[in-house]
Protein backbone atom coordinates (compact mmCIF):
# COMPACT_ATOMS: atom_id res chain seq x y z
CA UNK A 1 0.00 0.00 0.00
CA UNK A 2 1.19 3.58 0.59
CA UNK A 3 2.91 5.03 3.64
CA UNK A 4 -0.58 5.86 4.93
CA UNK A 5 -1.51 2.17 5.21
CA UNK A 6 0.35 -0.84 6.67
CA UNK A 7 1.80 -3.65 4.53
CA UNK A 8 -0.65 -6.03 6.21
CA UNK A 9 -3.65 -4.45 4.49
CA UNK A 10 -3.31 -6.12 1.03
CA UNK A 11 -2.97 -9.59 2.56
CA UNK A 12 -5.92 -9.12 4.91
CA UNK A 13 -7.86 -7.54 2.02
CA UNK A 14 -7.26 -10.56 -0.26
CA UNK A 15 -7.85 -13.12 2.51
CA UNK A 16 -11.18 -11.53 3.33
CA UNK A 17 -12.03 -11.19 -0.38
CA UNK A 18 -11.66 -14.94 -0.96
CA UNK A 19 -13.41 -15.81 2.29
CA UNK A 20 -16.36 -13.66 1.24
CA UNK A 21 -16.18 -15.19 -2.26
CA UNK A 22 -16.99 -18.56 -0.71
CA UNK A 23 -19.53 -17.26 1.79
CA UNK A 24 -21.53 -15.12 -0.64
CA UNK A 25 -21.37 -17.73 -3.42
CA UNK A 26 -23.00 -20.17 -1.02
CA UNK A 27 -25.40 -17.54 0.30
CA UNK A 28 -26.36 -16.31 -3.18
CA UNK A 29 -27.74 -19.70 -4.23
CA UNK A 30 -28.79 -20.99 -0.80
CA UNK A 31 -32.41 -19.75 -0.90
CA UNK A 32 -32.74 -20.70 -4.58
CA UNK A 33 -31.38 -24.18 -3.85
CA UNK A 34 -33.77 -24.73 -0.96
CA UNK A 35 -36.84 -23.58 -2.93
CA UNK A 36 -35.92 -25.15 -6.30
CA UNK A 37 -38.46 -27.76 -7.41
CA UNK A 38 -37.21 -28.46 -10.93
CA UNK A 39 -33.42 -28.95 -11.07
CA UNK A 40 -32.40 -30.98 -8.04
CA UNK A 41 -33.06 -28.49 -5.25
CA UNK A 42 -34.70 -29.18 -1.90
CA UNK A 43 -38.30 -28.21 -2.89
CA UNK A 44 -39.01 -26.34 0.35
CA UNK A 45 -41.71 -23.68 0.50
CA UNK A 46 -40.63 -20.05 0.80
CA UNK A 47 -41.69 -19.66 4.43
CA UNK A 48 -39.66 -22.68 5.58
CA UNK A 49 -36.69 -21.72 3.40
CA UNK A 50 -36.79 -18.14 4.78
CA UNK A 51 -36.80 -19.53 8.31
CA UNK A 52 -33.78 -21.78 7.63
CA UNK A 53 -31.99 -18.95 5.81
CA UNK A 54 -32.63 -16.48 8.64
CA UNK A 55 -31.60 -18.99 11.31
CA UNK A 56 -28.41 -19.88 9.43
CA UNK A 57 -27.22 -16.31 8.90
CA UNK A 58 -28.21 -15.49 12.48
CA UNK A 59 -26.07 -18.31 13.89
CA UNK A 60 -23.24 -17.44 11.50
CA UNK A 61 -23.02 -14.04 13.18
CA UNK A 62 -23.73 -15.29 16.71
CA UNK A 63 -20.68 -17.58 16.96
CA UNK A 64 -18.16 -14.69 16.61
CA UNK A 65 -18.94 -14.04 20.27
CA UNK A 66 -17.26 -17.37 21.10
CA UNK A 67 -14.54 -17.07 18.48
CA UNK A 68 -13.59 -13.56 19.60
CA UNK A 69 -13.48 -14.58 23.24
CA UNK A 70 -11.27 -17.64 22.63
CA UNK A 71 -8.94 -15.63 20.38
CA UNK A 72 -8.61 -12.87 23.00
CA UNK A 73 -7.88 -15.25 25.87
CA UNK A 74 -6.31 -18.44 24.48
CA UNK A 75 -5.90 -19.06 20.75
CA UNK A 76 -4.70 -15.77 19.30
CA UNK A 77 -6.03 -14.22 16.13
CA UNK A 78 -3.97 -15.92 13.41
CA UNK A 79 -4.66 -19.46 14.63
CA UNK A 80 -8.36 -18.71 15.09
CA UNK A 81 -8.62 -17.27 11.58
CA UNK A 82 -6.90 -20.34 10.14
CA UNK A 83 -9.02 -23.01 11.80
CA UNK A 84 -12.16 -21.00 11.02
CA UNK A 85 -11.30 -20.76 7.34
CA UNK A 86 -10.59 -24.50 7.06
CA UNK A 87 -13.87 -25.41 8.77
CA UNK A 88 -15.84 -23.14 6.44
CA UNK A 89 -14.13 -24.57 3.35
CA UNK A 90 -15.04 -28.11 4.39
CA UNK A 91 -18.60 -26.99 5.12
CA UNK A 92 -19.10 -25.43 1.68
CA UNK A 93 -17.81 -28.57 -0.02
CA UNK A 94 -20.08 -30.67 2.20
CA UNK A 95 -23.19 -28.95 0.81
CA UNK A 96 -22.44 -30.72 -2.47
CA UNK A 97 -23.19 -34.06 -0.75
CA UNK A 98 -26.89 -35.09 -1.07
CA UNK A 99 -29.00 -35.72 2.02
CA UNK A 100 -30.21 -33.79 5.04
CA UNK A 101 -27.50 -35.15 7.36
CA UNK A 102 -24.70 -33.74 5.18
CA UNK A 103 -26.73 -30.54 4.75
CA UNK A 104 -26.98 -29.82 8.48
CA UNK A 105 -23.42 -30.95 9.32
CA UNK A 106 -22.10 -28.62 6.59
CA UNK A 107 -24.12 -25.68 7.92
CA UNK A 108 -22.80 -26.42 11.42
CA UNK A 109 -19.17 -26.32 10.19
CA UNK A 110 -19.77 -23.02 8.37
CA UNK A 111 -21.44 -21.50 11.43
CA UNK A 112 -18.60 -22.47 13.81
CA UNK A 113 -15.88 -21.65 11.29
CA UNK A 114 -17.22 -18.16 10.68
CA UNK A 115 -17.22 -17.59 14.43
CA UNK A 116 -13.45 -18.07 14.49
CA UNK A 117 -12.70 -16.23 11.25
CA UNK A 118 -14.92 -13.18 11.06
CA UNK A 119 -14.33 -11.18 14.27
CA UNK A 120 -10.63 -11.92 14.44
CA UNK A 121 -9.59 -10.80 10.98
CA UNK A 122 -11.44 -7.51 11.58
CA UNK A 123 -9.72 -7.17 14.97
CA UNK A 124 -6.30 -7.97 13.49
CA UNK A 125 -6.84 -5.22 10.93
CA UNK A 126 -7.67 -2.74 13.69
CA UNK A 127 -4.57 -3.76 15.64
CA UNK A 128 -2.17 -3.04 12.78
CA UNK A 129 -3.73 0.43 12.49
CA UNK A 130 -2.99 1.17 16.15
CA UNK A 131 0.49 2.29 15.09
CA UNK A 132 0.44 6.13 15.39
CA UNK A 133 1.65 6.38 11.78
CA UNK A 134 -1.51 4.66 10.50
CA UNK A 135 -4.12 5.49 13.14
CA UNK A 136 -5.51 8.64 11.40
CA UNK A 137 -6.39 6.48 8.37
CA UNK A 138 -8.21 3.71 10.24
CA UNK A 139 -11.65 4.64 8.82
CA UNK A 140 -10.22 4.60 5.29
CA UNK A 141 -8.49 1.28 6.02
CA UNK A 142 -11.77 -0.29 7.03
CA UNK A 143 -13.44 1.15 3.92
CA UNK A 144 -10.74 -0.44 1.73
CA UNK A 145 -11.04 -3.72 3.66
CA UNK A 146 -14.82 -3.55 3.17
CA UNK A 147 -14.25 -3.19 -0.56
CA UNK A 148 -12.34 -6.49 -0.46
CA UNK A 149 -15.34 -8.14 1.16
CA UNK A 150 -17.56 -6.92 -1.63
CA UNK A 151 -15.16 -7.65 -4.46
CA UNK A 152 -15.36 -11.30 -3.43
CA UNK A 153 -19.13 -11.05 -3.09
CA UNK A 154 -19.37 -9.51 -6.59
CA UNK A 155 -17.37 -12.06 -8.60
CA UNK A 156 -18.65 -15.18 -6.81
CA UNK A 157 -22.14 -15.14 -8.28
CA UNK A 158 -20.83 -15.39 -11.85
CA UNK A 159 -19.14 -18.65 -10.85
CA UNK A 160 -22.31 -19.77 -9.06
CA UNK A 161 -24.54 -19.06 -12.07
CA UNK A 162 -22.24 -20.77 -14.56
CA UNK A 163 -21.64 -23.87 -12.45
CA UNK A 164 -25.24 -24.46 -11.37
CA UNK A 165 -26.66 -23.74 -14.86
CA UNK A 166 -24.11 -25.87 -16.74
CA UNK A 167 -23.34 -28.55 -14.15
CA UNK A 168 -25.13 -28.74 -10.79
CA UNK A 169 -25.77 -27.06 -7.47
CA UNK A 170 -23.02 -29.25 -6.00
CA UNK A 171 -20.36 -27.90 -8.36
CA UNK A 172 -21.21 -24.36 -7.26
CA UNK A 173 -20.91 -25.26 -3.57
CA UNK A 174 -17.52 -26.91 -4.23
CA UNK A 175 -16.30 -23.67 -5.84
CA UNK A 176 -17.20 -21.83 -2.62
CA UNK A 177 -15.00 -24.24 -0.65
CA UNK A 178 -12.05 -23.82 -3.03
CA UNK A 179 -12.32 -20.02 -2.70
CA UNK A 180 -12.18 -20.32 1.07
CA UNK A 181 -9.05 -22.45 0.98
CA UNK A 182 -7.36 -19.88 -1.31
CA UNK A 183 -8.13 -17.21 1.30
CA UNK A 184 -6.45 -19.25 4.06
CA UNK A 185 -3.33 -19.76 1.92
CA UNK A 186 -3.04 -16.01 1.20
CA UNK A 187 -3.50 -15.22 4.88
CA UNK A 188 -0.52 -17.35 5.85
CA UNK A 189 1.66 -16.03 3.03
CA UNK A 190 1.36 -12.57 4.60
CA UNK A 191 1.42 -13.57 8.27
CA UNK A 192 4.78 -11.89 9.03
CA UNK A 193 3.15 -8.50 8.33
CA UNK A 194 0.72 -8.85 11.22
CA UNK A 195 2.40 -11.29 13.61
CA UNK A 196 3.26 -8.29 15.83
CA UNK A 197 -0.46 -7.45 16.09
CA UNK A 198 -1.43 -10.97 17.21
CA UNK A 199 -1.13 -10.26 20.92
CA UNK A 200 -3.39 -11.82 23.55
CA UNK A 201 -4.66 -9.23 26.00
CA UNK A 202 -4.22 -9.40 29.80
CA UNK A 203 -7.38 -10.03 31.79
CA UNK A 204 -8.50 -7.42 34.33
CA UNK A 205 -9.74 -8.52 37.77
CA UNK A 206 -13.26 -7.39 36.91
CA UNK A 207 -13.34 -9.49 33.73
CA UNK A 208 -15.30 -12.72 33.77
CA UNK A 209 -13.09 -15.83 33.53
CA UNK A 210 -13.42 -18.16 30.56
CA UNK A 211 -14.88 -20.90 32.76
CA UNK A 212 -17.49 -18.47 34.06
CA UNK A 213 -18.35 -17.34 30.52
CA UNK A 214 -19.05 -20.94 29.53
CA UNK A 215 -20.89 -21.70 32.76
CA UNK A 216 -22.87 -18.48 33.09
CA UNK A 217 -23.41 -17.62 29.41
CA UNK A 218 -22.99 -20.48 26.95
CA UNK A 219 -24.54 -23.32 28.93
CA UNK A 220 -27.60 -21.19 29.85
CA UNK A 221 -27.82 -20.13 26.20
CA UNK A 222 -27.97 -23.76 25.07
CA UNK A 223 -30.53 -24.62 27.76
CA UNK A 224 -32.64 -21.55 26.93
CA UNK A 225 -32.45 -22.38 23.23
CA UNK A 226 -33.61 -25.93 23.90
CA UNK A 227 -36.52 -24.63 26.00
CA UNK A 228 -37.46 -22.23 23.20
CA UNK A 229 -37.46 -25.12 20.73
CA UNK A 230 -39.59 -27.37 22.95
CA UNK A 231 -42.22 -24.81 24.00
CA UNK A 232 -45.57 -25.90 22.51
CA UNK A 233 -46.68 -23.64 19.66
CA UNK A 234 -44.60 -20.81 18.28
CA UNK A 235 -44.13 -17.57 20.19
CA UNK A 236 -42.10 -15.86 17.43
CA UNK A 237 -43.35 -17.73 14.37
CA UNK A 238 -41.31 -20.97 14.32
CA UNK A 239 -39.47 -23.35 16.63
CA UNK A 240 -36.09 -22.23 15.28
CA UNK A 241 -36.91 -18.56 15.89
CA UNK A 242 -38.09 -19.29 19.42
CA UNK A 243 -34.92 -21.27 20.11
CA UNK A 244 -32.69 -18.54 18.70
CA UNK A 245 -34.34 -15.68 20.61
CA UNK A 246 -34.30 -17.61 23.89
CA UNK A 247 -30.69 -18.71 23.33
CA UNK A 248 -29.50 -15.20 22.43
CA UNK A 249 -30.81 -13.68 25.67
CA UNK A 250 -28.02 -15.02 27.96
CA UNK A 251 -25.40 -13.87 25.42
CA UNK A 252 -26.95 -10.40 25.26
CA UNK A 253 -27.06 -10.44 29.05
CA UNK A 254 -23.32 -11.14 29.13
CA UNK A 255 -22.64 -7.95 27.18
CA UNK A 256 -24.84 -5.98 29.55
CA UNK A 257 -22.82 -7.49 32.43
CA UNK A 258 -19.64 -6.12 30.84
CA UNK A 259 -21.14 -2.66 31.23
CA UNK A 260 -22.25 -3.28 34.82
CA UNK A 261 -18.87 -4.71 35.83
CA UNK A 262 -16.74 -2.16 33.92
CA UNK A 263 -14.47 0.26 35.69
CA UNK A 264 -14.92 4.02 35.39
CA UNK A 265 -12.63 4.29 32.37
CA UNK A 266 -14.31 1.55 30.34
CA UNK A 267 -17.98 2.12 31.20
CA UNK A 268 -18.81 4.97 28.81
CA UNK A 269 -17.21 3.49 25.66
CA UNK A 270 -18.83 0.11 26.35
CA UNK A 271 -22.19 1.85 26.82
CA UNK A 272 -21.74 3.68 23.50
CA UNK A 273 -20.91 0.46 21.66
CA UNK A 274 -23.88 -1.40 23.16
CA UNK A 275 -26.18 1.42 22.06
CA UNK A 276 -24.87 1.20 18.49
CA UNK A 277 -25.17 -2.60 18.56
CA UNK A 278 -28.80 -2.30 19.63
CA UNK A 279 -29.94 -0.03 16.81
CA UNK A 280 -27.84 -1.84 14.19
CA UNK A 281 -30.19 -4.81 14.53
CA UNK A 282 -32.76 -3.00 12.40
CA UNK A 283 -30.26 -2.27 9.63
CA UNK A 284 -29.37 -5.94 9.25
CA UNK A 285 -33.03 -6.97 9.47
CA UNK A 286 -33.68 -4.89 6.35
CA UNK A 287 -30.37 -5.36 4.55
CA UNK A 288 -30.24 -9.17 4.72
CA UNK A 289 -33.55 -9.53 2.92
CA UNK A 290 -31.45 -9.45 -0.24
CA UNK A 291 -31.07 -13.22 0.09
CA UNK A 292 -34.79 -13.91 0.62
CA UNK A 293 -37.51 -11.37 -0.21
CA UNK A 294 -35.44 -9.50 -2.80
CA UNK A 295 -34.31 -12.80 -4.34
CA UNK A 296 -37.99 -13.72 -4.72
CA UNK A 297 -38.59 -10.29 -6.27
CA UNK A 298 -35.72 -10.82 -8.73
CA UNK A 299 -36.84 -14.34 -9.60
CA UNK A 300 -40.57 -13.84 -10.19
CA UNK A 301 -41.39 -10.11 -10.28
CA UNK A 302 -38.47 -8.74 -12.33
CA UNK A 303 -38.12 -8.64 -16.11
CA UNK A 304 -34.80 -10.49 -16.47
CA UNK A 305 -34.78 -10.72 -20.29
CA UNK A 306 -31.43 -9.84 -21.88
CA UNK A 307 -30.92 -7.65 -24.92
CA UNK A 308 -29.85 -9.73 -27.93
CA UNK A 309 -26.62 -7.75 -28.28
CA UNK A 310 -25.33 -8.96 -24.91
CA UNK A 311 -26.60 -12.55 -24.90
CA UNK A 312 -23.36 -13.95 -26.39
CA UNK A 313 -20.92 -12.38 -23.90
CA UNK A 314 -23.35 -12.96 -21.04
CA UNK A 315 -23.65 -16.64 -21.93
CA UNK A 316 -19.85 -16.96 -21.99
CA UNK A 317 -19.75 -15.59 -18.44
CA UNK A 318 -22.43 -18.05 -17.31
CA UNK A 319 -24.98 -15.30 -16.73
CA UNK A 320 -27.73 -16.73 -18.94
CA UNK A 321 -30.65 -18.93 -17.95
CA UNK A 322 -32.63 -20.26 -20.92
CA UNK A 323 -36.40 -20.65 -20.39
CA UNK A 324 -38.28 -22.40 -23.21
CA UNK A 325 -41.92 -21.62 -24.05
CA UNK A 326 -43.15 -25.20 -23.84
CA UNK A 327 -45.79 -26.77 -21.65
CA UNK A 328 -44.51 -29.10 -18.97
CA UNK A 329 -45.07 -30.05 -15.35
CA UNK A 330 -44.61 -26.92 -13.22
CA UNK A 331 -45.65 -26.00 -9.66
CA UNK A 332 -49.19 -24.70 -9.33
CA UNK A 333 -49.09 -21.10 -8.04
CA UNK A 334 -51.47 -18.20 -7.46
CA UNK A 335 -51.01 -14.68 -8.87
CA UNK A 336 -48.36 -13.91 -6.19
CA UNK A 337 -46.31 -17.03 -7.01
CA UNK A 338 -47.33 -18.84 -3.82
CA UNK A 339 -46.88 -22.56 -4.45
CA UNK A 340 -49.83 -24.87 -3.84
CA UNK A 341 -48.99 -27.93 -1.73
CA UNK A 342 -50.60 -31.15 -0.54
CA UNK A 343 -51.20 -31.77 3.16
CA UNK A 344 -47.87 -33.59 3.40
CA UNK A 345 -46.06 -30.51 2.06
CA UNK A 346 -45.36 -31.92 -1.40
CA UNK A 347 -45.71 -29.58 -4.37
CA UNK A 348 -48.88 -29.72 -6.47
CA UNK A 349 -47.88 -29.63 -10.12
CA UNK A 350 -49.86 -28.56 -13.15
CA UNK A 351 -49.29 -28.78 -16.90
CA UNK A 352 -48.43 -25.28 -18.06
CA UNK A 353 -45.74 -22.93 -19.32
CA UNK A 354 -42.74 -22.13 -17.03
CA UNK A 355 -43.57 -19.84 -14.12
CA UNK A 356 -41.49 -16.97 -15.50
CA UNK A 357 -44.15 -16.43 -18.20
CA UNK A 358 -46.96 -16.12 -15.65
CA UNK A 359 -46.79 -12.31 -15.41
CA UNK A 360 -44.82 -11.56 -18.58
CA UNK A 361 -46.57 -9.43 -21.20
CA UNK A 362 -47.63 -11.64 -24.16
CA UNK A 363 -45.86 -9.44 -26.69
CA UNK A 364 -42.58 -10.44 -25.05
CA UNK A 365 -43.25 -14.16 -25.44
CA UNK A 366 -41.21 -16.04 -28.08
CA UNK A 367 -42.86 -18.36 -30.57
CA UNK A 368 -44.09 -21.69 -29.22
CA UNK A 369 -41.02 -23.82 -28.52
CA UNK A 370 -38.72 -20.80 -28.56
CA UNK A 371 -36.66 -19.62 -25.59
CA UNK A 372 -35.98 -16.48 -23.62
CA UNK A 373 -32.45 -15.72 -22.44
CA UNK A 374 -32.67 -14.42 -18.88
CA UNK A 375 -30.18 -13.14 -16.35
CA UNK A 376 -29.73 -15.85 -13.71
CA UNK A 377 -31.47 -14.82 -10.51
CA UNK A 378 -28.43 -15.11 -8.25
CA UNK A 379 -26.56 -12.49 -10.28
CA UNK A 380 -28.71 -9.82 -8.67
CA UNK A 381 -26.79 -10.72 -5.49
CA UNK A 382 -23.76 -9.18 -7.22
CA UNK A 383 -25.44 -5.80 -7.69
CA UNK A 384 -24.86 -4.68 -4.10
CA UNK A 385 -21.15 -5.64 -4.04
CA UNK A 386 -20.72 -4.06 -7.49
CA UNK A 387 -22.02 -0.79 -6.05
CA UNK A 388 -19.74 -1.19 -3.01
CA UNK A 389 -16.65 -1.69 -5.18
CA UNK A 390 -17.68 1.22 -7.40
CA UNK A 391 -18.73 3.66 -4.70
CA UNK A 392 -16.17 2.94 -1.96
CA UNK A 393 -13.29 4.85 -3.64
CA UNK A 394 -15.64 7.75 -4.30
CA UNK A 395 -16.83 7.82 -0.72
CA UNK A 396 -13.29 7.56 0.66
CA UNK A 397 -12.28 10.50 -1.54
CA UNK A 398 -15.38 12.42 -0.46
CA UNK A 399 -14.59 11.90 3.25
CA UNK A 400 -10.96 12.94 2.59
CA UNK A 401 -12.18 16.06 0.75
CA UNK A 402 -14.35 17.02 3.74
CA UNK A 403 -11.56 16.15 6.18
CA UNK A 404 -9.18 18.59 4.50
CA UNK A 405 -11.80 21.26 4.98
CA UNK A 406 -12.47 20.13 8.56
CA UNK A 407 -16.08 19.33 7.67
CA UNK A 408 -15.99 15.52 7.73
CA UNK A 409 -18.96 14.09 9.70
CA UNK A 410 -18.10 12.21 12.86
CA UNK A 411 -18.31 8.42 12.81
CA UNK A 412 -21.65 8.43 14.75
CA UNK A 413 -23.09 10.96 12.28
CA UNK A 414 -22.06 8.75 9.37
CA UNK A 415 -23.96 5.91 11.04
CA UNK A 416 -27.08 8.12 11.19
CA UNK A 417 -26.76 8.90 7.48
CA UNK A 418 -26.46 5.16 6.86
CA UNK A 419 -29.80 4.44 8.51
CA UNK A 420 -31.61 7.29 6.78
CA UNK A 421 -30.33 6.32 3.33
CA UNK A 422 -31.20 2.66 3.96
CA UNK A 423 -34.78 3.79 4.56
CA UNK A 424 -34.78 5.55 1.19
CA UNK A 425 -33.76 2.29 -0.51
CA UNK A 426 -36.88 0.55 0.77
CA UNK A 427 -38.93 3.47 -0.58
CA UNK A 428 -37.55 2.67 -4.05
CA UNK A 429 -39.03 -0.83 -3.74
CA UNK A 430 -42.38 0.61 -2.65
CA UNK A 431 -42.57 2.44 -5.98
CA UNK A 432 -41.32 -0.69 -7.77
CA UNK A 433 -44.31 -2.61 -6.41
CA UNK A 434 -46.68 0.13 -7.57
CA UNK A 435 -45.04 0.29 -11.01
CA UNK A 436 -45.71 -3.39 -11.78
CA UNK A 437 -49.25 -3.34 -10.38
CA UNK A 438 -48.38 -5.59 -7.46
CA UNK A 439 -46.69 -8.18 -9.66
CA UNK A 440 -49.38 -8.46 -12.30
CA UNK A 441 -46.68 -7.30 -14.75
CA UNK A 442 -42.91 -7.70 -14.68
CA UNK A 443 -41.02 -4.81 -13.04
CA UNK A 444 -37.98 -3.29 -14.69
CA UNK A 445 -34.73 -4.62 -13.27
CA UNK A 446 -33.64 -0.99 -12.83
CA UNK A 447 -35.86 -0.70 -9.76
CA UNK A 448 -33.91 -3.46 -8.03
CA UNK A 449 -30.55 -2.17 -9.26
CA UNK A 450 -31.47 1.34 -8.08
CA UNK A 451 -32.62 0.10 -4.67
CA UNK A 452 -29.36 -1.79 -4.22
CA UNK A 453 -27.44 1.34 -5.24
CA UNK A 454 -29.17 3.46 -2.60
CA UNK A 455 -28.84 0.89 0.19
CA UNK A 456 -25.14 0.50 -0.68
CA UNK A 457 -24.53 4.16 0.14
CA UNK A 458 -26.28 3.59 3.46
CA UNK A 459 -24.27 0.43 4.07
CA UNK A 460 -20.95 2.21 3.41
CA UNK A 461 -21.88 4.94 5.86
CA UNK A 462 -22.85 2.42 8.53
CA UNK A 463 -21.17 -1.00 8.48
CA UNK A 464 -17.46 -0.14 8.02
CA UNK A 465 -17.90 2.89 10.27
CA UNK A 466 -19.34 0.70 13.02
CA UNK A 467 -16.40 -1.73 12.66
CA UNK A 468 -14.05 1.25 12.96
CA UNK A 469 -15.94 2.51 16.01
CA UNK A 470 -15.58 -0.87 17.74
CA UNK A 471 -11.84 -0.77 17.12
CA UNK A 472 -11.61 2.83 18.39
CA UNK A 473 -13.68 2.55 21.57
CA UNK A 474 -13.17 -1.04 22.78
CA UNK A 475 -10.92 -1.51 25.81
CA UNK A 476 -7.75 -3.10 24.39
CA UNK A 477 -8.18 -6.44 26.16
CA UNK A 478 -11.81 -6.73 24.93
CA UNK A 479 -11.47 -5.69 21.30
CA UNK A 480 -12.23 -9.08 19.71
CA UNK A 481 -14.96 -9.72 22.27
CA UNK A 482 -16.64 -6.39 21.46
CA UNK A 483 -16.23 -7.19 17.76
CA UNK A 484 -18.15 -10.33 18.62
CA UNK A 485 -20.81 -8.07 20.14
CA UNK A 486 -21.13 -6.25 16.83
CA UNK A 487 -21.65 -9.60 15.13
CA UNK A 488 -24.18 -10.56 17.82
CA UNK A 489 -26.27 -7.54 16.83
CA UNK A 490 -25.78 -8.57 13.20
CA UNK A 491 -26.92 -12.07 14.14
CA UNK A 492 -30.14 -10.90 15.78
CA UNK A 493 -30.82 -8.59 12.84
CA UNK A 494 -30.22 -11.43 10.40
CA UNK A 495 -32.70 -13.60 12.24
CA UNK A 496 -35.22 -10.76 12.16
CA UNK A 497 -34.66 -10.50 8.40
CA UNK A 498 -35.70 -14.14 8.08
CA UNK A 499 -38.76 -13.50 10.24
CA UNK A 500 -39.74 -10.48 8.13
CA UNK A 501 -39.10 -12.36 4.87
CA UNK A 502 -41.21 -15.31 6.04
CA UNK A 503 -44.16 -12.87 6.12
CA UNK A 504 -43.71 -12.07 2.40
CA UNK A 505 -46.43 -14.47 1.22
CA UNK A 506 -48.83 -13.03 3.79
CA UNK A 507 -48.81 -9.60 2.14
CA UNK A 508 -51.34 -9.41 -0.69
CA UNK A 509 -49.91 -6.01 -1.62
CA UNK A 510 -46.12 -6.19 -1.75
CA UNK A 511 -45.76 -2.40 -1.40
CA UNK A 512 -46.98 -2.77 2.20
CA UNK A 513 -44.10 -5.19 2.91
CA UNK A 514 -41.60 -2.52 1.84
CA UNK A 515 -43.49 0.23 3.69
CA UNK A 516 -42.94 -1.70 6.94
CA UNK A 517 -39.20 -1.79 6.24
CA UNK A 518 -39.19 1.94 5.49
CA UNK A 519 -40.85 2.81 8.80
CA UNK A 520 -38.42 0.58 10.74
CA UNK A 521 -35.42 2.33 9.16
CA UNK A 522 -36.66 5.91 9.61
CA UNK A 523 -37.68 5.41 13.25
CA UNK A 524 -34.27 3.89 14.00
CA UNK A 525 -32.52 6.77 12.20
CA UNK A 526 -34.37 9.15 14.54
CA UNK A 527 -33.13 7.21 17.58
CA UNK A 528 -29.52 7.37 16.32
CA UNK A 529 -29.85 11.11 15.69
CA UNK A 530 -30.88 11.65 19.31
CA UNK A 531 -27.75 9.78 20.46
CA UNK A 532 -25.23 11.48 18.15
CA UNK A 533 -24.20 14.25 20.56
CA UNK A 534 -23.61 11.75 23.38
CA UNK A 535 -21.69 9.37 21.09
CA UNK A 536 -19.55 12.18 19.68
CA UNK A 537 -18.54 13.21 23.18
CA UNK A 538 -17.40 9.67 24.07
CA UNK A 539 -15.47 9.31 20.79
CA UNK A 540 -13.73 12.63 21.46
CA UNK A 541 -12.89 11.61 25.05
CA UNK A 542 -11.02 8.58 23.73
CA UNK A 543 -9.13 10.50 21.06
CA UNK A 544 -10.66 8.39 18.31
Amino acid sequence: MTKKHPKALPFLFLSEMWERFGFYLMLGIFFLYMTDTQTGGMSLDRKEASDIFGTFIALVYLTPFIGGLLADRILGYRFSITIGGIMMGIGYCGLAIPGMTAFYISLFLIIIGNGFFKPNISTLLGNVYNDPAYKPNKDSGYNIFYMGINLGAFICNFFAAYLRNHYSWGHAFMAAGIGMFIGVIIFWIGHKNYSHADVRKPVNPEDMSLAKVFGIVLVPALIAGYIGWMIPGNIFGSDSTDAFIFGALPVAGFYVSLLVRANEEDRRPIAALLAVFGVAIIFWAVFKQNGTALTTWAQSYTDRQLNESVIGPANTLGMVQEVALTRDSVPLTDDQFRVARNEDGSVINTYDYPLYYKNLSKEKWPEEGGTLSLISTELFQSVNPFWVVTLTPLLVLFWAFLRRRKREPTTPMKIFYGFFITGLSTLVMVFAAYSCHNGMDKASMWWLIGSYGVITVGELCLSPMALSLVSKLSPARLTALMMGGWFLSTSIGNKMSGVLASLWDGYEHKANFFWVNFVLCIVTAGIILMMVKWLNKIVKEHGA
